[in-house]
């Protein structure tokens, strides 16, 4: 006869709150879009070099399908960026091109949903919005771009969606997943207008985050 499979940690998913970290690796761009500006035919070019992420659980059942989530966590990345134009009559000086570094503080609250467990792997769905504190945004410098210093927002606003697996071991939970994050807000701080026209950041009407993420949760 075939033997059983024996269900791990049986009763994990009735504890009314559990607790939790997790780290994991991360990807970010950023979508653009331009509006009528003096420098019709400027753009900019990404290149992520990923980042990686790290953080807290804290977990609330709600039912027997849905959890309510808190995973405050700090999220590091590094990409460059390409000042170009098209038309090749736009002086940017000796600044064409700059490394953005930025480690940001990640407050999201999420909602997980469950679906049935099939011995010890349990698949689910997740989502939910976020706080993202940028802690290298530079907003309060008071050089900008005509100084070589680009600039963005430091208070953010997320959305983030994502699926994963819940699988149940001896003594823990391990959960790995990926997600998608999204900038609800602009995220681009302009150059001072009191110094003239700026070939950076006029052409730009929204800056947005785009990353993949992928979580490895211990719980």
């Amino acid at each position: 006869t075939q033997e059983r499979k024996v269900n791990q940690i049986p009763s994990f998913d009735n504890h009314e709150i559990h607790w939790g970290f997790y780290l994991g690796w991360n990807n970010s761009g950023y979508k653009l879009t331009y509006k009528e500006s003096s420098y019709p035919n400027t753009n900019i070019d990404f290149n992520s070099l990923g980042g990686f992420n790290v953080g807290l659980i804290a977990d609330m059942k709600i039912n027997n399908h849905f959890n309510l989530r808190l995973e405050p966590g700090l999220i590091s990345n590094e990409s460059t960026l390409a000042f170009i134009d098209n038309d090749n009559v736009v002086d940017f000086g000796n600044h064409t091109s700059t490394t953005i570094e930025s480690t940001f503080l990640h407050i999201p609250i999420l909602l997980k949903y469950s679906a049935f467990r099939l011995n010890n792997v349990r698949p689910y769905l997740i989502g939910g919005i976020s706080y993202d504190y940028n802690f290298s945004s530079n907003q309060d410098s008071e050089n900008d771009n005509h100084e070589r210093q680009f600039r963005m927002q430091t208070h953010n606003f997320m959305y983030e969606v994502g699926f994963g697996f819940d699988f149940y071991f001896d003594y823990f939970k391990f959960s790995p997943s990926i997600r998608g994050q999204f900038a609800m807000t602009n995220e681009i701080y302009y150059d001072d207008p009191a110094k003239g026209p700026s070939p950076w950041t006029d052409p730009i009407a929204s800056m947005a985050t785009r990353s993949l993420f992928i979580k490895l949760a211990f719980e």
